[in-house]
């Protein structure tokens, strides 16, 4: 069974497992296919800068609507409080 935290710019998922894998999701609200990879890329960045803090398993990041509104410190720092909700920090 898979846990999930709704987050400023985004919904992620979390399902415990013993290789460490993502995905990054962004649909069509989100805007158009400028829009959406660059909220893709934001994710993706801060997935990649908090890598090491975070326990193997599978995680899927849906980019919001809002995430365009979302400037990349305040998103950060709410990925962090995400992933402490989801008991999935080291």
């Amino acid at each position: 069974m898979a846990n999930k935290w709704h987050c400023d710019g985004a919904v992620i998922f979390y399902k415990i497992s013993d290789e460490k894998k993502a995905g990054f999701i962004a649909g069509k609200k989100v805007g158009n296919a400028v829009l959406r990879n660059r909220a893709k890329r934001r994710i993706r960045a801060l997935f990649i800068e908090l890598e090491q803090k975070l326990k193997s398993g599978i995680y899927i990041f849906v980019a919001k609507e809002s995430i365009k509104k979302v400037d990349y410190k305040q998103l950060k720092s709410s990925l962090l409080w995400s992933f402490k909700r989801l008991e999935c920090l080291k």
